[in-house]
């Protein structure tokens, strides 16, 4: 764990080191939906930008304070030279303010490529599989001139097994803390799920068959806490002290829908036919699997399947994190608690900032929810 904790808490450094060790590019690619498959599939080290632990400075001036905290980190980042290691940047989606920290990068650091390929969000309609399957022909058109290599049916092929089985290896420590017969934090859990957003895919892969070897499994769970569901923050992680104050306040993480958590590993790719349409398949059922609130699929939505994830894990109560000025979350927030209402199962609202939020305040709150939640209990779902 120590190994996988060094990565998540600096990747610029994890990078620098690969990229002396291989002498092999380095791109960096945004949240959510980038088939990171591509890159290495052409011999360089993909990596999702991760927001920077350092306080914002340089860059406080890019972009507007009402901007996320992910994005005003991203411009610092470029601003300061932090994101110089990487050789070329990749974005597939379009939130505003993500537009608007790429843009800061175009702007502080002219001479690395950028290239946007927009993933279309309504994902029911006839013109969307055709117009997804051209942005991911364009994104290995231009991997492959950043990077200067040819990228083959075979290599990708062979890339889609390698994620598939690293996102496999982490489903599987998802089961064993929904079953409660494996201790795994929240924080714990967050520091599986981003290290391999940055490491190298068969070295983070490596570690975690370590990490199963030496897992003490045991055959019932504890009865004696609150069971939660840790719900939003879509493109970065949330602060690990956040998630520590969450359980040290008698509750425990059983499961997520958070980017950096189940939504990242929920869906693996195709292993049979064309590669590439098989990343377009995978981008089509991400949504269908975990639906997010910036896609539109008609037979499906978060508050739904929200439900039926607490079921599935006996979650008795949500904890909503928000990243601050989170269009999108901000936007579908009241249907997901009218639908939680609904059915009797309690929830909090946290909303975090990049500059952090008062930790004592927040263990306040989350003792009183898992009072709360003790004294008044929704039904337990069967």
């Amino acid at each position: 764990m120590a190994t996988l904790r060094t990565v998540a808490d600096d990747p610029v450094s994890y990078a620098l080191n690969w990229k002396a060790a291989h002498s092999r590019p380095v791109i960096g690619s945004f949240p959510m939906n980038f088939p990171s498959e591509i890159v290495h599939a052409v011999g360089a080290l993909p990596v999702i930008i991760q927001e920077s632990k350092t306080p914002i400075t340089e860059g406080r001036s890019m972009l507007a304070e009402f901007y996320c905290g992910y994005t005003r980190s991203v411009a610092d980042q470029a601003s300061i030279g932090e994101l110089d290691v990487f050789d070329g940047f990749v974005v597939a989606d379009h939130c505003v303010q993500l537009l608007g920290a790429v843009d800061a990068i175009r702007y502080s650091r002219p001479e690395k490529p950028v290239h946007f390929a927009q993933f279309t969000s309504a994902m029911d309609d006839a013109w969307t599989k055709p117009r997804v399957d051209g942005r991911i022909s364009d994104l290995k058109t231009e991997i492959e001139t950043v990077v200067r290599a040819r990228l083959t049916d075979a290599d990708l092929a062979r890339s889609i097994k390698a994620f598939n089985e690293n996102r496999r290896l982490l489903r599987h420590f998802y089961d064993l803390r929904r079953s409660g017969r494996a201790r795994i934090t929240a924080s714990e859990m967050q520091l599986l799920v981003k290290s391999s957003m940055v490491m190298d895919i068969h070295e983070h892969t490596a570690v975690l068959l370590e990490l199963l070897d030496r897992i003490v499994v045991r055959d019932e769970a504890p009865d004696d806490l609150v069971r939660l569901h840790l719900s939003g923050h879509f493109c970065h992680a949330p602060k690990p002290e956040i998630l520590d104050v969450i359980e040290e306040s008698g509750g425990l993480v059983v499961d997520d829908d958070l980017y950096t958590g189940f939504r990242y590993i929920s869906t693996d790719v195709p292993e049979d036919g064309d590669p590439l349409a098989a990343l377009s398949t995978w981008y089509l059922e991400r949504n269908i699997n975990a639906p997010c609130p910036t896609r539109v699929t008609n037979k499906v939505d978060w508050d739904t399947y929200l439900l039926e994830s607490l079921e599935a894990s006996r979650s008795v109560g949500v904890v909503v994190l928000m990243a601050k000025f989170c269009e999108p979350h901000m936007l579908y927030y009241p249907e997901l608690r009218k639908a939680l209402e609904a059915h009797g199962v309690q929830s909090l609202l946290i909303e975090t900032e990049h500059e952090g939020i008062p930790i004592e305040t927040l263990r306040t709150k989350m003792e009183t929810f898992v009072e709360r939640i003790r004294r008044h209990p929704s039904p337990l779902p069967a």
